[in-house]
């Protein structure tokens, strides 16, 4: 039995590491914002209503942009027994909402176990562990694993992109990228040009060769995405291609704030790589492997500089690579320690490793408290049930739905729920709502009945820890103040 079990180790050890990580996001922090509101809405659509397309959530809030289903059928697919076996046991459908994002995390996790596979052939057993170090001590990576974004759906397809160059097959590479940039992410064609710029310069793929299966696939690519996503969304579609015009041609995604153009290398990258930041650029330096690996990437980011609506995971498909350039670093500096000069920058290095994972856990302390709109309705639904058995209708504005609220979070009857939009704070009190979660503290004809704090912002403190989280209230629960029934409960008041 022991040799079996260090065998199993030796081959999923890493796995059970990054696993259990991400696991570990996905329970401590189960909501969802509204970046990911799209994929999370039609995955319980798909799982909880099937092929009554006109239940959907997406035909009533369609989102600014279309985005594809491809995706969210995928994981859906693979969670459905899980989801079966939920339902037969009645269960909250917040457990349905963990299954998903539990699977998208595996789905995650295996396309980086096939780049960390082709990291160890090329470049050795300390390599892959140094790899395996950082993306543990780093936030984001993890902790987006399992958040149904357009980028992480792409991210899956670009892991396999970086595994399968470095395995030198420079066709597949470039399917895998087609692939992700027309069905979920069109600015991958940011990473597509310099990448196959480079194939061509290093005569590892042919002009012709690499038009023909280019085209091929992109027309496959095209046919599925169109094929599909006209059918849930009722017209003829191709969303990726509404995406491009909407970012890149009509460049509208200003509407949504904008950062200086040295935004994602003076603030993205140090706080998504964290020691692997300074570990990556050195490896430039250090090993000539490094930079024929990186400078794709680092054209990809420039491109995307260019954009002026930034957002870290918009570039998260550049961290496996620049983990890479750190792992080698890393791995040359421990082989030196005992030289005099590599022993200064090896005492560097366990600083700013440790440094990094106590960054990763203050991150995580305020992330797990920047979605209170989802705890809010968790403590409605213990506390708020009437002994009547009439509807209780809520009322969820805008600000809750993008801060912790899905349709996996509501419950079967009595309740019943309103995403109705731009209702006027004094026209609330006409509507029949028994509940309203808002951001509001005080609504006319309602009573607050209790309030859920979110993330406000980081404060130094003397001591330990000498970082502390500060949160601040941001939603509010009210109740009708006509309902007799509902006030005689003992709220926690606001």
């Amino acid at each position: 039995m022991a040799p079996n079990s260090s065998k199993f180790l030796e081959r999923f050890g890493y796995d059970l590491l990054l696993g259990s990580i991400v696991a570990f996001y996905a329970f401590m922090v189960p909501y969802t914002k509204v970046e990911e509101s799209f994929n999370v809405q039609a995955m319980h659509d798909i799982l909880y209503h099937r092929q009554h397309i006109d239940n959907y959530d997406h035909l009533e809030f369609p989102g600014v942009v279309p985005r594809t289903f491809i995706g969210a059928l995928f994981v859906s697919l693979l969670a459905s027994p899980f989801v079966l076996v939920i339902n037969l046991l009645h269960l909250p459908k917040i457990y349905g909402l963990l299954a998903v994002r539990i699977v998208l995390g595996c789905v995650v996790l295996s396309t980086l176990r096939f780049f960390r596979v082709q990291i160890r052939n090329k470049f050795g057993l300390q390599v892959e562990a140094f790899y395996i170090i950082l993306t543990a001590i780093q936030f984001h990576m993890l902790f987006y694993a399992t958040r149904p974004l357009p980028n992480i759906l792409a991210l899956c397809a670009v892991n396999m992109v970086y595994g399968y160059w470095l395995k030198g097959n420079s066709y597949a590479a470039l399917s895998y990228l087609i692939f992700a940039t027309i069905i979920f992410r069109c600015d991958m064609l940011l990473l597509l040009c310099p990448l196959g710029l480079e194939f061509l310069m290093i005569k590892s793929i042919s002009f012709c060769g690499a038009l023909k299966r280019c085209i091929g696939v992109a027309l496959l690519c095209i046919g599925l995405t169109v094929f599909i996503d006209s059918i849930l969304w009722k017209k003829l579609l191709w969303p990726e291609f509404h995406v491009f015009w909407f970012n890149s041609v009509l460049n509208r995604s200003s509407e949504w704030g904008t950062h200086p153009v040295h935004w994602y290398f003076t603030s993205a990258l140090p706080r998504s790589l964290l020691a692997g930041y300074p570990l990556f650029l050195l490896g430039v330096f250090l090993d000539k492997r490094v930079l024929p690996l990186i400078l794709p990437v680092l054209c990809f980011i420039l491109l995307y500089s260019k954009l002026p609506h930034k957002e870290l995971r918009f570039i998260i498909s550049s961290v496996p690579m620049f983990n890479l350039s750190a792992a080698i670093t890393a791995n040359r500096i421990y082989n030196n320690r005992k030289k005099t000069f590599w022993k200064l920058l090896y005492l560097i290095m366990l600083g700013l490793l440790l440094i990094s994972l106590g960054c990763t856990i203050i991150t995580f302390l305020a992330s797990n408290e920047n979605y209170p709109s989802g705890y809010a309705l968790k403590e409605l639904h213990r506390i708020g049930r009437l002994s009547n058995s009439d509807e209780q209708w809520v009322h969820i504005d805008s600000f809750s739905a993008m801060n912790g609220i899905s349709r996996f979070c509501e419950n079967d009857f009595p309740w019943r729920y309103s995403k109705e939009e731009d209702i006027p704070l004094k026209e609330l009190r006409l509507r029949n709502f028994t509940y309203i979660v808002n951001e509001h503290p005080v609504i006319d004809g309602f009573d607050c009945l209790f309030s859920v704090s979110g993330f406000s912002r980081l404060r130094l403190h003397i001591g330990f820890p000498p970082i502390l989280v500060v949160t601040e209230p941001k939603v509010y629960v009210h109740g009708n103040s006509e309902n007799m029934d509902l006030l005689h409960k003992n709220w926690p008041g606001c």
